[in-house]
């Protein structure tokens, strides 16, 4: 009998929602299929799965306005949808289209955002570059900065670990005014991936089912996204919300993990009996739950904070990540393990899951980043409180 979880914070129509979505990529993009396009070529990216999905179903502008052509749902939507795509590993660029380009953008705003929305919701993919050599994710570290010829904006440098780098078509690049530092002269800059000056080079990526880029700028033509010098606020609201996204895609691999695990204790027969009636397969299937659960909490708890406005949803974005990066790891980890040593095969597709666990682990800043991050978050509320009294 399969694992069945409660879903206590799921309306009836979000759940219809999810379910109609897991048949659609359990139809469309079993794990066969995951690994023909992973084994196929560098780019990860299954191209008439993603117009199914981005145009006939909508994922891509779900959480975008219906003002410019999305669907008008909120993240909650867009993370159940994500949910879908981390269970399944479907090659497709949602968290890099929708999650990262699409939610940096809306938070930038500007007079040109709402004509990049639209293209984003009509499915043309895009996605967010802005990490550099020395492999910081907080924005206040990048270095790269613009070159003003008369009306024209030029961009050069590199920037590395870009997600959906070969699906997108435009690239969103946080650079900056010249002789800025930190979030003061921080911009957001629109470039086009046919751009003279533009290439992409694959990485040699840990997570086969989604490769990473380095993005290389000579003198690429760009646009500028809001007003000059002040996007910085915007970008940092983006970016929680992209990374409370993460965690809840995260979720939905590990919730697979689970089932997994679960399945194959109780179909494995070991002298006679199943070995999840073992009480140390069932120690480890109670922690992998544990995990699970917990995760889950942490990661809606940070989608709804961001939905809703939350002035705590930047502390809630990294105790999500914080926690859900390491437990799930420690999932994949110790289902492996009860899966023995088919468990470690190629053939097997625990390894898949593992090696997406590992590099979500690291995307958007690892456990210790965020709390580093936490701690300067709880500190200064405590400042401004003491200041306050």
């Amino acid at each position: 009998m399969p694992l069945e979880l409660q879903e206590f914070n799921l309306s009836e129509e979000r759940l219809e929602f999810r379910d109609t979505l897991r048949r659609f990529f359990e139809e469309s993009s079993p794990i066969t299929e995951v690994r023909r396009v992973m084994e196929g070529d560098a780019t990860g990216f299954a191209p008439n799965l993603w117009k199914v999905a981005s145009e006939e179903l909508g994922l891509a502008g779900i959480a975008i306005s219906e003002d410019f052509g999305g669907q008008g749902f909120g993240l909650k939507e867009l993370s159940i949808a994500l949910g879908e795509v981390g269970r399944s590993l479907a090659p497709i660029p949602l968290f890099a289209s929708a999650a990262l380009a699409g939610r940096v953008v809306a938070a930038v705003g500007g007079d040109d955002a709402g004509a990049f929305l639209r293209s984003i919701a009509e499915g043309e993919a895009a996605t967010l570059a802005w990490v550099e050599a020395h492999g910081d994710w907080d924005p206040a570290a990048v270095r790269m900065e613009i070159t003003e010829q008369g009306d024209e904006i030029r961009l050069s440098g590199e920037k590395q670990f870009v997600v959906g780098a070969h699906a997108a078509r435009r690239f969103f690049v946080i650079a900056r005014e010249p002789g800025s530092h930190c979030d003061e002269g921080m911009g957001l800059f629109a470039v086009e991936a046919n751009a003279e000056g533009v290439a992409i080079d694959a990485k040699e990526s840990f997570d086969l089912t989604q490769p990473l880029a380095t993005l290389r700028l000579g003198g690429a033509l760009a646009k500028r996204i809001g007003r000059q010098g002040e996007a910085a606020p915007g970008i940092r609201v983006g970016l929680d919300e992209a990374t409370a996204l993460l965690t809840a895609e995260m979720v939905g691999g590990m919730q697979k993990v689970l089932e997994t695990a679960v399945d194959y204790a109780a179909e494995r027969h070991q002298f006679s009996r199943p070995i999840g009636s073992f009480q140390a397969i069932k120690h480890k299937c109670a922690d992998l739950l544990i995990d699970f659960e917990g995760s889950r909490t942490a990661a809606d708890a940070a989608v709804m904070a961001s939905e809703e406005g939350d002035p705590e949803r930047s502390l809630l974005a990294s105790v999500a990540k914080s926690h859900v990066g390491p437990a799930g790891l420690r999932m994949a980890t110790e289902s492996g393990q009860i899966q023995g040593g088919v468990g470690y095969t190629w053939e097997y597709d625990a390894h898949l899951y593992y090696r997406r666990a590992m590099a979500s682990a690291a995307m958007l800043g690892d456990e210790t980043m965020h709390q580093e991050r936490l701690a300067r978050l709880v500190a200064s509320r405590r400042f401004e409180g003491a200041a306050q009294s």
